[in-house]
């Protein structure tokens, strides 16, 4: 507990003069991170992609007094003027722009390339530019593919088993080659499969809570023995300011993991129980992945973050499981998820 106080004292320190930029802040983990950063921070600009309807994204579930102190921006991150410009004058970038559905990489590879690998090449040319002292930027555990080992750790080999975890490997070698070619202060945080409340309707946690909420009597899913590492998004979005006030990080790499693993199986039978106990649960073909591309085990590990930042996971996964469902479990939150068809 001495430890976990100290890491706390030193993170509310580091930032407490600091500008931070937060790009794709309208998304899920960016929304949280807005939350979480704005109360310690002397600034926070928060870049949203821009739409004609003037909607904010997940930060439009941001409480007001919260957001109204927030710089929000609309822009892009694939135009590098538009991403110098919000990095002017900032002090750490927590870059989180990003495509994240795997099976829309299947159709859409070339949009992943330009969003994930030009959107972070252009975060890490302004940052560069504009003197941040630190840039986190966000992988993701699909970049270790199926485990050749466990637990995965930093060192495992990289496998691109899909045109999305390809784009992530890319985005995140060019960020080591800043680190290595211009001394910029590179972090590379990779959080294993994070849930919680705003998740996206195309993630497994979301699609089986809103399928039974709405009444349905079977759960489709597709592969159902592939296990994963969840990570409850607060305590993520904590991994991510822990590194980025921990000293010597600099061209590391880190994974936020919870180590332990669920089968997609066992994780519908545990909502299952929550929500209609005489509920089953379906294979669909179509939400299968492509043969040899499906991932079929994660289980991380998170000793290198432990060890360097202080961190460790606090949210069991019953516990933020039945925080998600809350949230889910409010009509004008679910309004927008259409359960009884699949969303690649």
């Amino acid at each position: 507990m001495k430890n976990s106080n100290r890491h706390s004292v030193n993170t509310a320190n580091f930032f407490k003069n600091k500008k931070v930029l937060i790009t794709g802040a309208g998304g899920f983990i960016g929304s949280h991170l807005v939350e979480t950063v704005a109360p310690l921070a002397a600034g926070v600009r928060a870049l949203v992609r821009y739409n004609g309807r003037n909607d904010l994204g997940n930060l439009e579930h941001v409480e007001a007094g919260v957001r109204d102190a927030v710089d929000i921006i609309a822009g892009d991150v694939r135009d590098p003027w538009c991403v110098a410009n919000a990095a002017r004058g900032m002090d750490v970038v927590f870059h989180l722009a990003a495509l994240i559905g795997i099976p829309y990489s299947y159709h859409a590879p070339q949009s992943y390339v330009e969003t994930n690998i030009s959107g972070t090449l252009n975060v890490l040319q302004a940052a560069r530019e504009a003197g941040c002292q630190k840039v986190l930027i966000t992988s993701t555990s699909e970049v270790y593919g199926t485990a050749q080992y466990v637990p995965i750790d930093e060192r495992h080999p990289q496998q691109a088993q899909s045109p999305y975890s390809a784009s992530k490997i890319a985005a995140d070698r060019i960020a080591e080659s800043f680190f290595r070619s211009f001394a910029l202060p590179v972090v590379i945080v990779r959080p294993f499969n994070t849930y919680g409340p705003r998740q996206s309707a195309r993630a497994v946690i979301p699609t089986i809570i809103t399928q039974l909420l709405d009444g349905a009597a079977t759960v489709r899913l597709g592969n159902l023995a592939a296990t994963r590492d969840f990570n409850f998004v607060s305590d993520v979005c904590r991994g991510f300011l822990m590194i980025a006030a921990a000293d010597g990080v600099a061209g590391k790499e880190l994974n936020l993991a919870s180590q332990r693993e669920i089968s997609i199986g066992k994780l519908a039978d545990r909502l299952i129980a929550l929500i209609n106990p005489k509920a089953g649960v379906a294979v669909e073909d179509q939400r299968i992945r492509p043969r040899n591309s499906e991932v079929e085990r994660l289980l991380g590990s998170a000793v290198a973050a432990h060890r360097i930042a202080g961190w460790q996971p606090l949210t069991a996964l019953d516990a933020g499981l039945q925080a998600t469902l809350d949230w889910f479990r409010q009509s004008a939150h679910r309004m927008c998820y259409k359960s009884r068809s699949y969303n690649i």
